[in-house]
């Protein structure tokens, strides 16, 4: 099968890049999904307490406003229906291929195009967008005796809700994003609970709450009050972004207010102290919770410092030489960034896989480009991370590139666009330098923002309005260029 365009993922990034292609008037592309329904991320993981730390008038698209949303933070449900009714809306089933794995990809440089095998059959397309996501392929721990660990044993990704967690023994390995969510839930139910934590983290109150039927009405009446509500909720992000940036004085005072949500919540000054952080706020990620605290201060839960060193049949052993038997453990650890198993499989010009290219440290251009693969778009690449605000936001700003590229590679009869390894190498110079002095290089911790030279190869070090400024266009003279396309994209054949 042959199309001018194909996709890979059916997440936020697929699913909006293929609504604003058929905006344009591209109606011969296909996404590619894995899985048997669209949601990414949203679809994925179902553990209890499961939703978005960033506000739902941000985290949507601003081309498809939703006034439904029913809470401030939306939950996974109600997040994963947004993006099915999305789909079903923009007539995009017909587009997608469900259970689709993309085996390899490979770019023909005499064809001028993308060679793709697939679990459904080979593809052909001028055009190749990964929106694989970053956060995609769980991350499991390297822990002598896990892998023969006799009770029950998954990934908060993989959350296996036909297991009865009721009065038994539970382990869970990490205390990031996820745990902050689910330990909370399963603490009242289960017998014991046995937090194994490597780092503490910074949790600030969440501000959380349901928005009212007046509130509802008002945005599905009134659209302007949706556009003001998700500008404000904008800025405001962009105001801790700066902060970030610039290691202000406002940490300082959330650091005051998370200092204070765990005093609130935890009177035993022993668990206070293994529960506070020795970094800076937003060195790694930071969490809002007004239950997680409460939680780890129930009489049937504690805190082992150190992280996980050995599991030894059902004994599983902490960092401080602490031993409890358990029945089942939850890893909570995390994802690999842009590790997933398509990476391993998109082969450039050269013939090298994307994960050859960077074996000496992930990188792109903009995010969005690597040199050596020509008509190839990433969507949450490399530096397109966040430590605040919507990726929704982001990806809007990448669509928009990839758009300007296909237009004018039709206006152009361009066959290819290829980013110049120069202008990519000084992009990315560019990027350390801004790094510099952040909290997420200076910030006094080690974080999975970091790669194992210490280099950020995760997040932008900038705002995001500047990322979208940067975005905004495709300057040519950025890219080797072949011509004549053997057909203007968008039109027909």
């Amino acid at each position: 099968m042959a199309h001018d365009v194909v996709i890979i993922g059916a997440g936020f990034g697929g699913l909006g890049m293929a609504m604003r292609l058929k905006e344009q008037g591209i109606d011969d592309f296909e996404l590619l999904e894995r899985a048997d329904d669209v949601g990414g991320v949203w679809r994925a993981n179902t553990y209890p307490g499961c939703g978005c730390d960033v506000p739902s008038p941000l985290y949507s698209f601003s081309f498809a406003p939703n006034p439904e949303w029913t809470r401030l933070f939306s939950r996974q449900q109600e997040i994963h229906d947004y993006l099915r009714r999305c789909a079903d809306e923009h007539d995009l089933r017909r587009h997608i291929r469900f259970g689709c794995d993309v085996r390899g990809a490979a770019w023909d440089d005499d064809a001028q195009l993308w060679r793709i095998d697939t679990s459904h059959g080979p593809r052909t397309a001028r055009v190749l967008v990964a929106a694989l996501g970053p956060l995609t392929e769980p991350a499991l721990p390297d822990v002598p005796g896990l892998a023969d660990f006799p009770g029950e044993l998954f990934h908060s990704a993989q959350w296996r809700h036909e297991i009865p967690l009721a009065g038994k023994r539970v382990a869970v390995v990490g205390t990031g994003a996820s745990a902050i969510q689910f330990v909370p839930r399963i603490q009242p139910q289960v017998g014991s609970l046995h937090l194994f934590q490597r780092t503490p983290a910074w949790v600030l109150p969440h501000i959380d709450h349901p928005t009212g039927r007046v509130q509802r009405r008002l945005l599905r009446r009134f659209p302007a009050l949706g556009r003001l509500q998700r500008s404000a909720v904008y800025w405001g992000m962009e105001a801790l972004v700066t902060s970030l940036l610039r290691k202000a004085p406002t940490l300082r005072a959330l650091e005051v207010a998370a200092r204070l949500n765990l005093r609130r919540h935890v009177p035993d000054r022993a668990l206070r102290r293994r529960l506070t952080p020795d970094f800076r706020l937003g060195c790694k990620r930071i969490l809002a919770s007004n239950t997680y605290y409460r939680a780890l201060a129930a009489p049937n839960a504690e805190v082992l410092s150190g992280g996980v060193t050995a599991v030894r049949g059902s004994t599983v052993v902490a960092g401080d030489g602490s031993e409890r038997e358990v029945d089942t453990i939850v890893l909570a650890t995390g994802y690999g960034v842009l590790g997933g198993p398509a990476y391993r499989e998109i082969r450039g010009r050269d013939g090298r896989a994307l994960t050859e290219v960077w074996e000496d440290g992930i990188e792109a251009y903009l995010g969005t480009t690597v040199a050596g693969f020509p008509n190839f778009f990433m969507l949450i690449g490399p530096n397109t991370g966040l430590g605040a605000g919507s990726m929704v936001y982001v990806i809007e700003a990448q669509i928009a590139y990839v758009l300007d590229a296909l237009r004018q590679m039709r206006e152009r009869g361009l066959a290819s666009i290829d980013v110049r390894a120069g202008v990519q190498k000084r992009f990315n110079e560019e990027l350390q330098r801004k790094m510099e002095g952040t909290v997420w290089t200076a910030g006094g911790c080690a974080s999975w923002y970091l790669d194992e030279s210490g280099r950020n190869r995760t997040l932008w070090p900038g705002q995001t309005f500047d990322y979208r400024r940067r975005t905004r266009t495709v300057e040519l003279a950025d890219y080797a260029v072949r011509a004549p396309a053997p057909l203007a994209l968008g039109q027909p054949g």
